[in-house]
């Protein structure tokens, strides 16, 4: 099954969940993943018991892919195939499916409430597309959408939906086609790294990467805010200052939705930086803030062995690993 079919008939569907992370037990695990960014990729795979076999990562060369949701995101396609090509062979990896992690900007992800809704997908899919077409810069007959039911704080039911524009997703399953795989789930980065989120109290993830930021708020399994934006500047020129700036409206909507405040901030991508940022944070929201994927592995949630990935900051392989073996 493509990535294209199994995100369209809604891979977030499921009336039993009752923890946001649970989408992803759902979710066939083909024993291959690989986590696509815009500075490089990387392929792991893991045995039945959930264990890390063996991985391989690639860097690509700057602005090879420039990932989107509207234009095309493979710039150097022959820069991109080789380092695809390199990596599976390293992993010795063909004719087997394979999970597409992509960057997050290029899956558009909303948390919207509803009084009522359509328990088909024959009915959701169509309003769906209806209530969403003026937030997506695409026509909607170009859009393949999935969703996933949730609970509201009060009445009705929340709905977290995933758009994506079919020739960008098509993109990044001919590349893995063209290595000999069979997409069969994709699904961006941070709804990945997702899992690796202690949520048992209100939790903010700031995920950095390269010029994007994605930052989420869940709370006892309830994904209650959403928001990738790009940021004023990348690397050694983002101040606190701006991430502070772009994590503001998040905050501000779960304040307003839930009327209480974040308990605990994880941030990733920022790397040996992070303590530049830490200490602002810490006096903006009176919580603490930690490494996304050092606190996962200091609560010994993350298994011995991908503490490989871990340390070379791959977190969406990682929190889909987490809920993969």
């Amino acid at each position: 099954m493509s990535s294209a079919a199994t995100f369209q008939q809604g891979i977030y569907r499921n009336s039993l969940v009752r923890r946001v992370a649970r989408w992803l037990d759902a979710i066939p695990h083909p024993p291959v993943a690989i986590e696509i960014a815009s500075d490089r990729l990387a392929v792991a795979r893991w045995s039945r018991a959930g264990s890390l076999d063996e991985f391989a990562i690639e860097l690509l060369p700057p602005g090879a892919i420039v990932p989107s949701a509207v234009e095309t995101n493979l710039l150097n396609s022959f820069a991109v195939k080789s380092s695809i090509t390199k990596a599976c062979e390293r992993v010795r990896t063909r004719d087997e499916d394979v999970a597409l992690i992509l960057p997050d900007p290029v899956i558009r992800v909303f948390v919207q409430h509803f009084e009522e809704f359509p328990r088909s997908s024959e009915e959701a899919i169509p309003l769906l597309r209806w209530k969403l077409k003026k937030s997506v810069p695409f026509e909607a007959d170009e859009t393949i959408i999935s969703y996933m039911r949730q609970a509201p704080r009060e009445t009705g039911v929340d709905i977290v939906t995933a758009l994506g524009r079919l020739r960008i997703i098509r993109e990044y399953e001919a590349l893995a086609e063209g290595v000999g795989l069979y997409p069969g789930v994709v699904l961006s980065s941070s709804l990945a790294a997702i899992s690796l989120l202690d949520d048992d109290r209100p939790a903010l993830l700031a995920r950095v990467s390269g010029s994007a930021l994605t930052t989420a708020i869940v709370r006892s399994g309830v994904l209650c805010g959403y928001r990738c934006t790009e940021l004023p500047a990348a690397g050694a020129g983002l101040t606190p200052e701006m991430l502070l700036e772009e994590i503001f409206p998040v905050i501000a909507y779960y304040q307003d939705t839930w009327h209480q405040g974040i308990a605990s901030v994880r941030i990733a991508g920022l790397g040996t930086r992070l303590a530049e940022f830490a200490r602002p944070l810490e006096q903006e929201f009176h919580c603490q803030v930690r490494s996304l994927l050092q606190s996962a592995l200091s609560e010994g949630r993350i298994k011995d062995d991908v503490r490989q990935l871990a340390d070379r900051d791959l977190e969406g392989l990682v929190g889909w690993m987490l809920h993969g073996g």
